[in-house]
């Protein structure tokens, strides 16, 4: 093989169209845009989902529905929950063996919500005031 020999493979270059080259070439005249109207001007646009004028399909359907991605990371605790709670750390890895959250959980708010009656202690975990009152006052603390 030499560099002179090296040429593209078989039907991978087309040869371009030569619009407008007489009516023998087959795109002599009108050069392949047909008759009159919007495409056969130069110039001639339209925005993706023009429907002529009518009202475009997006627009005539109602808007519904959002789902925060947000959301899918983020957990609350109730303070019932942690009752059933083995151990005496709370923090993510500890809540997500035993099943309070799951895998995508990156974030954790322990909430106000029923009554604590054991001593935790929570590390890296958001809690509400309420929470940590009730917490303190159940004998354990909050650590940030």
């Amino acid at each position: 093989m030499r560099l002179n020999d090296i040429k593209p493979a078989p039907g991978s270059k087309k040869p371009r169209k030569r619009l407008g080259r007489g009516i023998g070439s087959g795109l002599g005249k009108t050069a392949g845009r047909g008759h009159k109207g919007q495409h056969a001007r130069a110039g001639g646009y339209h925005k993706v989902g023009f429907e002529g004028g009518q009202m475009p399909l997006q627009r005539r359907l109602p808007k519904f529905g959002f789902k925060s991605h947000a959301a899918l990371s983020r957990d609350e605790i109730r303070l019932e929950e942690l009752n059933q709670f083995e151990g005496d750390t709370v923090d993510l890895l500890t809540l997500r063996a035993a099943g309070l959250i799951n895998n995508a959980t990156t974030e954790v708010k322990i909430i106000a919500r029923g009554a604590i009656n054991r001593v935790l202690v929570v590390k890296g975990v958001k809690v509400t005031k309420g929470a940590q009152v009730a917490i303190e006052n159940a004998g354990g603390r909050v650590e940030a």
